[in-house]
């Protein structure tokens, strides 16, 4: 144990990956769209994007239109990228995510990518289970189809609360061995990833996910129970996606063992999962670097 709140075992997992190139910011077409159950899937013509994008990055659109009051973007994992085109799931909920759902094709909107770390990639052959949360599991397919390009066997758990919260179960199937479960059994198997994954954690070597906060930690704590590296996009709100306006900090452990607050749109969205500090997302954890200078002092 490594005696930090919210976390299991020792340290196992590396910083992700710098990016390889850097982002652009393009006013581009709406190629296609489709609603895709109780989400939008959005295909964009935007070659210079696509041809830097890497699995677990996003982009950032402009919302609103260009008369709009909306003045922050809307950050969307990427879920597809090759062939000149970006495909983001966008799930409509606030003013910006419901106007983006809304686009037509034809339609244009400015973006910027890709932003954020990249998935680390393990040894070619590596098994990997991927673990994906509601629309989040768009995240993971082209990952999925990299894995596969390098040897690796691939098993996918794809779970939601309903059905119709399930995303990319086709295009993940295409690529992996798929599991489905819902909350309600509506779908797959009733239950929660988390159960899933007890029957596939003895025959992986690294656990890969991307979902709602909750499920992300527990996946992590159960891949570092299990021994296992395992590397998480987290879900959290990134107003400017570029690390200036520091609203999606979270609390994460350094290689040199010490806690620092961490931008998940510039130092993330991927994250070693047993480095991130769970417990204490939302908190000022009394150890982190600087907590003194703030007036915070032990328990």
């Amino acid at each position: 144990m490594t005696g930090r709140r919210g976390q299991v075992g020792p340290l196992l997992t590396s910083p992700a990956p710098r990016a390889t190139h850097r982002p652009v910011q393009r006013v581009v077409e709406v190629a296609r769209r489709r609603p895709v159950g109780a989400y939008v899937e959005l295909v964009l013509a935007a070659p210079d994007i696509a041809e830097r994008s890497e699995p677990g990055q996003f982009v950032a659109f402009a919302v609103g239109g260009p008369t709009s009051a909306h003045l922050l973007r809307r950050s969307i994992a990427i879920a597809g990228a090759g062939d000149g085109e970006v495909t983001v799931v966008v799930a409509p909920h606030g003013p910006g995510s419901t106007w983006l759902a809304a686009l037509q094709a034809g339609d244009t909107v400015d973006v910027v990518g890709p932003l954020g770390r990249p998935y680390p990639m393990p040894a070619d052959g590596t098994p990997a289970l991927l673990v994906g949360g509601g629309y989040g599991a768009a995240a993971l397919v082209g990952l999925a189809a990299r894995l596969r390009a390098a040897g690796s066997p691939v098993t996918a758990i794809c779970g939601a609360a309903s059905a119709d919260r399930l995303s990319s179960v086709e295009e993940l199937g295409e690529l992996a061995e798929v599991v489905v479960t819902t909350d309600d059994g509506s779908a797959g198997r009733q239950g929660w990833v988390t159960d899933a994954m007890a029957g596939v954690l003895g025959r992986v070597g690294v656990v890969y996910a991307c979902g709602p906060m909750g499920m992300l930690r527990a996946v992590a704590e159960g891949a570092t129970a299990a021994g296992l590296p395992s590397y998480v996009a987290v879900e959290e709100s990134m107003a400017c996606g570029v690390g200036v306006c520091m609203t999606c900090v979270l609390p994460v452990v350094g290689e040199d063992g010490r806690t620092r607050f961490s931008r998940s749109c510039t130092e993330g969205p991927v994250f070693g999962g047993d480095r991130v500090r769970f417990a204490d997302v939302g908190a000022l954890p009394w150890d982190v670097v600087g907590a003194d200078a703030m007036g915070v002092v032990a328990p």
